[in-house]
């Protein structure tokens, strides 16, 4: 087995941002009752949550927001755009939530542990460097890449992206760097619109961030395939010294805001994809994060899958037959990709047609 850590934190669940608002307290409340069951503790080990300081925070977004954030703390809700809020005790769920994935990343780069899952809230992928967008406040990953790279002297970092939006903001954060390279599956035309594949960076970062965006359908076979074809080359290729993954769950089958199909076996298998470019690159360095994930009973198998994946303590799930339908839709995938980065990264092979 593999040593894992997992964040968690019961202040995560005093971020309320309405009483019907999809990015509940129960979506942690779920994930945190399935890990407890007694059979589950030898799956991973417990790392306190920790407040990310100021200049973590610095490192990816703009002061003026900073403070912005932090003057909301212990206040009445207000909203922050349309579909992001804080209430009392939305700051220091957030600074935890930042401060939770670099306690991650210390961990992990130290070597006290194999790897990670930030189990956190507000999530932070779509948090630009100077605004709340999407449910997330701080951008959570970027700020754990930063603290990786300024604290812990990580070189290159693979950040990969499966959650069912695009995360503007982390691409945004890293587009011109081409030591952070951002790899993301995404339903597209979705919310927040950004992440068409000929997205590729800018500058310095041309061809270091991959935007493989998806209609809706695709299932366990397709994502795992895509994952397959287009990440494990390019990741093998690039050779990082960490892996960060912003981990959404709303690709799952039955999530009231995504229109995927992936199950818990997809879920493992993406994971397993990550973790066999950490084997061969960075000495199975892995870190985690929740992002996004509706369904509550999605969120507490999928969550699961993944932890067990990660702690090396595989299941044998029932595979889905292939249709020529998911060959097809992996295939052009694939192509797309290689028509955009195919000269910079020479494992996808040479574009056909």
């Amino acid at each position: 087995m593999r040593k894992t850590a997992i964040v968690r934190d019961e202040r995560y669940l005093e971020h309320r941002p309405g009483s019907f608002h999809p990015e509940s307290p129960k979506r942690l409340d779920a994930i945190y009752s399935v890990l407890e069951a007694p059979d589950r503790a030898p799956l991973f080990w417990d790392l306190p949550a920790r407040p990310a300081t100021r200049d973590e925070l610095l490192a990816i977004h703009k002061s003026q927001y900073v403070d912005m954030i932090l003057s909301t703390a212990g206040r009445k809700r207000r909203s922050l755009d349309p579909d992001t809020a804080v209430s009392e005790g939305s700051c220091e769920a957030a600074l935890l939530a930042a401060g939770g994935v670099c306690e991650a990343v210390s961990e992990v780069v130290s070597g006290n542990v194999d790897n990670a899952f930030a189990l956190v809230r507000p999530p932070g992928h779509h948090a630009e460097n100077n605004r709340a967008m999407g449910f997330c406040i701080f951008n959570n990953l970027a700020v754990g890449a930063r603290y990786a790279q300024q604290m812990h002297g990580a070189s290159r970092i693979l950040v990969v992206d499966w959650d069912l939006h695009h995360g503007n903001g982390t691409q945004h954060s890293f587009e011109e760097d081409p030591s952070i390279l951002y790899y993301s599956t995404h339903q597209y035309p979705y919310y927040p619109g950004s992440g068409a594949h000929t997205q590729g960076g800018r500058g310095e970062g041309a061809g270091y961030t991959v935007n493989v965006p998806l209609a809706p359908g695709h299932g366990d076979n397709e994502y795992m395939g895509i994952f397959e074809k287009t990440l494990k080359p390019i990741g093998l290729e690039f050779k990082p010294d960490l892996i960060l993954v912003s981990a959404g769950f709303d690709i799952y089958q039955n999530d009231p805001l995504g229109g995927m199909g992936v199950t818990p076996r997809g879920f493992a298998g993406l994971t397993r994809s990550v973790l066999d470019i950490a084997d061969a690159c960075s000495g199975g360095r892995v870190v985690m994060t929740l992002e996004g994930g509706y369904n509550l009973k999605g969120l507490q198998e999928s969550v699961l899958a993944v932890v067990r994946e990660m702690a090396g303590v595989t299941e044998t799930r029932p595979e889905t037959p292939w249709s020529d339908q998911a060959v097809l839709r992996v295939e052009t995938a694939a192509e797309k990709v290689r028509e955009v980065h195919g000269g910079l990264w020479k494992g996808l092979g040479v574009k056909t047609g």
